[in-house]
């Protein structure tokens, strides 16, 4: 590896807060996690973007354990689905700057609509490279705890601007008009793709939206949500992504 892009990801692990210790091992495969799959490289972040999938939601759930034993099932699911969102990777890359350590291919480079998933995408495949490389975690918790702390008090102080399907469902239900029905659909079979879900939401045989999602909970999160906009004047309350 080059010296220069080896000081750049010391610099880059250090700012975690994971407390670990910088190995070549590490270095190597955090350089793995920011090499996008449009450089054409075999080693990109597609397979540390799949463990860190799994690895997120595992630690999100103790982090649930730890602080928020009391809550119920329902609301630990609902809490953890903020903890391990698309938009909640994209805030913590954000903040990591992590899009100016990425390595891109050149289309990709220019798709300047695209980096929110592409923050999203890279900070997955981090937690991915730094699990792999350290088999605990421990780290993961010592880097992701205070943003989830942060991102847990907001959710539990407001929860329904946090699901969208509770808030719809309040609404139409408070209207007389039943519960909303999601019909979802699997459009794609590759594992981060943001597309890979779509669903529409409609009221009383009234489609209201349609959305795309990586999941099929975030799918039918985003229908309502985009559902809820397109209410906006009536007496719909609204509800964030």
């Amino acid at each position: 590896m080059d010296p220069s892009r080896a000081a750049e990801l010391t610099n880059l692990i250090e700012r975690l807060g994971a407390e670990v210790p910088i190995e070549p091992e590490l270095l190597v495969l955090v350089d793995q996690a920011l090499t996008h799959v449009s450089t054409g490289r075999a080693r990109n972040l597609e397979p540390l973007e799949f463990l860190g999938d799994a690895v997120l939601r595992l630690a999100a759930t103790e982090f649930i354990d730890r602080h928020h034993a009391d809550l119920a099932v329902g609301a630990c699911s609902n809490l953890r689905a903020q903890l391990v969102s698309d938009r909640w990777l994209a805030e913590v890359g954000a903040g990591l700057a992590i899009e100016q350590h990425l390595l891109l291919g050149r289309h990709a480079q220019g798709d300047r609509s695209a980096q929110s998933r592409l923050r999203a995408d890279a900070t997955e495949a981090l937690i991915g490279g730094l699990y792999k490389a350290l088999g605990d975690l421990e780290a993961i918790h010592r880097w992701l705890t205070p943003h989830w702390h942060t991102t847990a008090q907001a959710v539990l102080a407001t929860p329904h601007q946090f699901n969208g399907k509770t808030t719809l469902q309040e609404w139409s239900q408070g209207q007389g008009l039943g519960l909303p029905n999601y019909a979802t659909e699997e459009c794609s079979r590759q594992h981060g793709d943001p597309e890979r879900f779509r669903c529409r939401v409609s009221v009383q045989n009234r489609e209201l939206a349609e959305a795309k999602g990586r999941s099929r909970k975030e799918a039918e999160q985003n229908a309502a949500a985009a559902a809820l906009q397109a209410l906006e004047g009536s007496d719909a309350p609204q509800a964030s992504q």
